[in-house]
């Protein structure tokens, strides 16, 4: 069985728990101008239909992104194609094309990942998520 798509193209699934990854993807919808990614955490039940393969503690240990065409990008190469897909963001995708730089990327991502309840803690995410509001994202009906 599949999700049923809607306007996103793809699907980014993030742990809801962690006030840190909570605040990444609200600055994620909001350079998401064309609506490309919906975001799903990873409690939500639609994740066992979009990736039932991911356990709950690898959905917990990093992003992921189901892609249209069904591929799981995780970690550091989620980021990379997320990035590849919204304006704001190329210069970063197109560095993480570099090669060598997606093996560091994916260090630095695992030790962030690893370290992410003390990150929150530490820059206040939690504050800083009640200071950037929510975008609003239209939803296209056709009449």
């Amino acid at each position: 069985m599949h999700y049923t798509r809607g306007m996103a193209s793809h699907f980014v699934l993030y742990d809801s728990e962690c006030s840190f990854c909570t605040f990444q993807m609200k600055v994620l919808r909001w350079l998401d101008w064309k609506n490309l990614f919906e975001l799903i955490p990873a409690t939500d039940s639609r994740v066992s239909t979009l990736a039932p393969q991911l356990t709950a503690h690898e959905l917990n240990e990093a992003i992921h992104c189901v892609s249209a065409e069904n591929q799981i990008h995780r970690g550091a190469r989620a980021i990379r194609f997320i990035a590849m897909r919204l304006p704001m963001l190329i210069p970063l995708g197109l560095v993480l094309w570099f090669p060598g730089i997606i093996f560091i990327a994916e260090r630095f991502y695992a030790f962030i990942s690893r370290n992410r309840q003390f990150i929150s803690r530490a820059f206040g995410c939690k504050g800083a998520c009640a200071l950037l509001p929510d975008r609003p994202v239209e939803v296209k009906r056709d009449v």
